[in-house]
């Protein structure tokens, strides 16, 4: 059961433990951070390791040698500070528009999370930092592209670190400032890095991780929205109950599909415009009678990319990694972002089936040959009118849109670094493109609602009582489509309505068991 992350005002973290709603209460609601004591004690001892090293002179990459291609360089010790510094300033080569401020947000929370876990050589100091940086409300600049998603988001994180040393800019109180007078009106400490500790703040898959968990968090209440929205469509097109029954899901028991069934028949029960058209044909279009697997897939679908996440957000993700119990430094790959990459392909393609349907059902509500006796686009005078005709364009628009989006991200590579980093998962592109597919299908889930809506109200009876307080909530912001008027406000207040979790509050309370 998900956690609302708004209710979320304060958490602990530790680098083990931190969860999505977490993720998105600090991003979006203003959650407040802290560190576990036990974080702050292996960062400690991570720290002195590294300080060890240095003073015995082993070579250690990044630590006393170049990075990528130039590790066979080996860094003397009076410059070994310095090498750190010049990773960032060298590395912060990102362009485009900025990230938007709750995706800053959640990569200093992440970044934070990671560096908690003990084994990347950081000062526990800068590490409380950047989360005095997310309480206080000082967010870097970062622009959106730059990444190949390995070494980890490399340019990115170079911009949000840079902030940490005085440099680049932040936004803070509304005000584009350089980085170091953002940080002096917030009341923070600005550093010059230490050996090590500028890869452990820009190797890593911060950003990815917080675009696509963002993305997945909207996804997964579009996909409730989807059912909820789905089944008024039913109402609207007098659709028929038995392909929801529980015996049918029983021979095929995927768990998504045996809930969304299950869901449909409590947000159905008591509908008298439903129980009045169950003798009207034998079968429904695959866009109404096979909704169980279609959006049963696509949950179970999410439940895996989810958990997948999670383990991202709760993993350290630099290199080289320090082990204490032998004092090891080893070059590993964990900063590569393909576990990520994958998952938010995926993402992007299940979020592209929750319109895909939509849009099906939005289609026979308008068209007279396919609505069960609504009139033509849902125009009570059509001709003069053109009702709900291009709404369904808008749709069909954005579902096109989301086709040519869903194409992997992560089956593309490009070489770089000399040939050192030879095969790079693009991940970050693979959650920028969900993040875009998401808005679109909020977008035409919005519209199939405000279709649903006008088409029990042409009906005419008794819907189920779920769906009549969720036609309430719509008729207050969006009135009956009577004539023809400028429709783009109520296309504005139905797509503020998807996205402020308004419908999913109204249906916890007056369909409890509703998942």
């Amino acid at each position: 059961m998900m956690v609302n992350p708004a209710e979320i005002k304060e958490f602990v973290i530790d680098g083990v433990g931190l969860t999505m709603e977490e993720l998105v209460a600090a991003a979006r609601f203003g959650a407040k951070v802290s560190i576990a004591p036990k974080a702050v004690e292996a960062m400690a001892a991570s720290r002195a390791l590294v300080e060890k090293i240095v003073e015995e002179k082993r070579t250690a990459y990044g630590v006393n040698t170049g990075f990528g291609d130039f590790s066979k360089v080996a860094i003397p010790e009076e410059q070994a500070a310095q090498l750190q510094n010049n990773l960032i300033y060298s590395h912060c080569t990102g362009t485009g528009d900025p990230y938007k401020e709750e995706v800053v947000r959640g990569m200093l929370l992440l970044r934070a999370n990671a560096l908690c876990g003990g084994n990347s050589g950081i000062r526990p100091e800068l590490v409380q930092t950047i989360v005095d940086m997310l309480n206080a409300g000082v967010h870097p600049v970062v622009p959106q592209k730059g990444s190949l998603g390995a070494s980890g988001d490399l340019a990115p994180l170079s911009h949000m670190a840079l902030v940490l040393l005085g440099k680049g800019q932040a936004i803070y109180q509304g005000e584009k400032l350089p980085g170091g007078e953002a940080m002096k009106r917030a009341g923070l400490p600005t550093y010059t890095l230490q050996p090590k500790e500028g890869l452990a703040l820009t190797n890593g898959t911060q950003a990815m991780t917080s675009v696509g968990a963002l993305a997945l968090y909207d996804t997964i209440c579009a996909a409730k929205l989807a059912d909820i929205i789905g089944s008024m469509t039913m109402e609207a097109l007098a659709g028929l109950r038995n392909a929801f029954e529980d015996r049918v899901q029983a021979v095929r028991p995927h768990k998504g599909q045996q809930l969304v069934a299950k869901n449909f028949r409590t947000l159905m029960a008591g509908s008298e415009i439903l129980d009045r058209s169950q003798k009207m044909r034998v079968q429904d279009a695959y866009s109404l009678r096979c909704i169980p697997q279609v959006h049963g897939a696509i949950r179970d679908a999410l439940a895996y990319i989810q958990s997948t996440v999670e383990v991202e957000m709760n993993s350290v993700t630099d290199n080289p990694l320090l082990f204490l119990e032998d004092e090891a430094v080893i070059s590993g790959g964990n900063f590569h972002g393909e576990p990520m990459a994958l998952v938010f392909d995926y993402l992007g393609i299940v979020c592209s089936e929750i319109a895909d349907i939509s849009e099906r059902r939005l289609e026979r509500m308008v068209n007279e040959k396919l609505s069960e006796g609504l009139p033509p686009f849902l125009a009570p005078e059509g001709g003069l009118n053109s009702g709900f005709m291009i709404v369904q364009y808008s749709a069909a628009s954005m579902v096109s849109e989301n086709k040519v989006l869903a194409h992997p991200a992560s089956v593309d590579s490009i070489p770089s670094s000399a040939n050192q980093e030879d095969l790079v998962s693009m991940g970050t592109t693979a959650a920028r493109k969900s993040g875009w597919i998401v808005e679109n299908t909020l977008s035409v889930l919005a519209m199939e609602l405000m279709g649903a809506a006008q088409g029990i109200d042409l009906r005419g009876g008794k819907p189920s009582k779920p769906h009549q307080a969720v036609l309430e909530r719509v008729r207050r912001d969006v009135a009956f489509y009577n004539v023809d008027r400028e429709i783009w406000p109520d296309i504005e207040k139905m797509n503020e309505m998807v996205r402020d979790g308004s419908i999913l509050e109204i249906i916890a309370k007056e369909a409890p068991d509703f998942e």
